[in-house]
Order: structure tokens, then sequence, then C-alpha cells
């Protein structure tokens, strides 16, 4: 497979569609749409079957994959085989790139960057599509996640309760969902953070939540958890750190934006619901 340079070379292909846009086509946009549905499964097949799920000519697929920047179709399709075996990684697979003699200047390099990626990355009408579903108080929003992003899902929900009400996180376990999964509905946000390796109960619970009418508002990794199919909106953040591990440190900047949107867009009401609950946990917890 050849080199593609510049930033595409670092970006996946879900982020180089959602980068040129703008600038396809209406056919070529159809081929993006049925992608990015059915992602990467939908481009593993040959141009014919990619070209008739998005209803356009093998042609315009063709023409699809050039403005991506692939040198044809057999690179383009590499590269999304290799975002899938990139799905699957875990600390075993992963080289650890640091050491203590460089823990301070690699760590800092390494999240810079990621941050700077993630946000370079991030489209303004998305960013700013979430923050609207997250201000809008008719709504109710219910946050959820995994093993180790529920405590994103923790995270953006305790300061959405300071500033709006009819917010909550879902609990992980199982037995709490019957609750969930009968009231959710048309007036609902799920806010769903789910990163490889994708687990199945979190994606099974924005599916049903979208069935029931939710939007669905999903933040994960370049190379999309299977919820993506279901999703409203898709934050797409980094997930590169110092170890092994993947870190949560792009999607919690993510969060903290998030966060500052809604602020500015709910302004005097939310400032007097904090400033409210900043008077009532003083008499509880120090009178």
């Amino acid at each position: 497979m050849s080199v593609v340079s510049g930033a595409a070379a670092s970006s996946s292909v879900a982020e180089r569609i959602r980068s040129r846009m703008g600038q396809l086509s209406a056919g070529e946009r159809k081929v993006a749409r049925a992608l990015l549905a059915h992602y990467p499964s939908a481009g593993l097949g040959s141009t014919h079957e990619l070209a008739g799920r998005a209803g356009v000519s093998a042609p315009t697929v063709v023409r699809f994959v050039a403005h991506l920047e692939f040198d044809g179709y057999k690179e383009f399709q590499q590269a999304l085989r290799d975002e899938v075996q990139e799905r699957r990684a875990s600390p075993l697979t992963i080289p650890q790139r640091i050491t203590k003699d460089d823990l301070r200047s690699v760590s800092a390099h390494v999240f810079t960057q990621a941050v700077q990626q993630t946000y370079a990355s991030l489209p303004d009408e998305e960013l700013d599509k979430a923050v609207d579903l997250l201000a809008d108080t008719s709504r109710h929003v219910t946050c959820f996640g995994g093993r180790y992003s529920h405590l994103l899902a923790a995270y953006l929900d305790l300061h959405l309760r300071q500033m709006r009400p009819g917010t909550t996180v879902h609990p992980q376990t199982p037995t709490h969902h019957s609750g969930f999964l009968l009231d959710v509905g048309k007036r609902d946000v799920c806010v769903v953070f789910d990163f490889r390796r994708y687990q199945r109960d979190v994606v099974d619970l924005a599916v049903h939540a979208h069935g029931r009418g939710a939007k669905i508002l999903l933040v994960t990794d370049p190379w999309l958890s299977p919820a993506a199919e279901v999703a409203d909106l898709v934050l797409p953040v980094k997930v590169d750190g110092p170890s092994p591990f993947d870190s949560i440190v792009p999607a919690t900047a993510v969060v903290e934006s998030m966060v500052a949107g809604v602020l500015a867009k709910l302004g005097k009401e939310a400032e007097t619901r904090i400033r409210e609950a900043d008077e009532l946990a003083g008499d509880i917890i120090f009178d």
C-alpha cells in the first residue's frame, strides 16, 4: 500500500470522510453516508456492492475513493482492513512507547498531539449540534459507557446536573436496565461512550434507545464503535497515550468543551441553578 502524505496519513477513513464531506458531489455524499452508516463493513465488499448500497454508480464510488486521497479501491479497502485490526488492539498488542527516563517529555508530546488532532478532525457543526441537544431542557439526558468509559459518562452527568434538570448517568449493573429500557423514548438524549474493544451491552443499549426514538450522541474512537450505525451525532476522539492503554485525555477535553458550550447556551438559567446548588450543598454539608 502506498503512503498517503500529510494529515491524511494519520487519519482514519471515517475522519477523512468527515473532513471532506463539504467537497463531495451529491452522489459521493450518498456513498459517504452509506459507508458511515455501516462502518467499516460497507466498504469491504466490491465497488458494485457499495454502489448498490448507496444507490449510485460504481464510477461514483471510484471518484469518492479518489477524493479521500487513495490510489484506488484496493488501497482504500486495505486501509479499512488495517482499521479492523486496530479496533481489536489491546494493551497486549500495542507497544510501549515510553521509559521512565523520558516520561515527562513523551507524555507531553503524545497528549498534546492527540488533543490537537482530535479538535482538528472535529467539525464545528457536529460539536454545536451536540451542545444544542444537551442544552435542550425539554429533553431528558442519560449518559452511559463501558467498563472504563463509564467514568466519562459520570463526569459529564456531574456537570450537566449542575446546569440543568433531567439528567442521569446509567448504572453499569445489567439488572438495572429494565427501567431505562421501558421508559426511554422520543424526548430522550443518550450520550454513549464506547471505545475499542467495544462493549456489546453498551451498543445494545444504544440500539434499543434509538429504536424507541431517542437521539443518540456517540463519543468514540477514530475507528467508530458499532453504535455509530444508530447514532445521530458522532464525535470521534483520539485515544493515543504514552502507555499501551488507550487514553481518555482527548475524550475528557471534548466532554469539557460540551460542558462549556452548554453553560454558554443556557446562560443565566444555568448560573442560577449552579448558585442554588452551591447554597444547598453548603446548608446540608457544612452547617
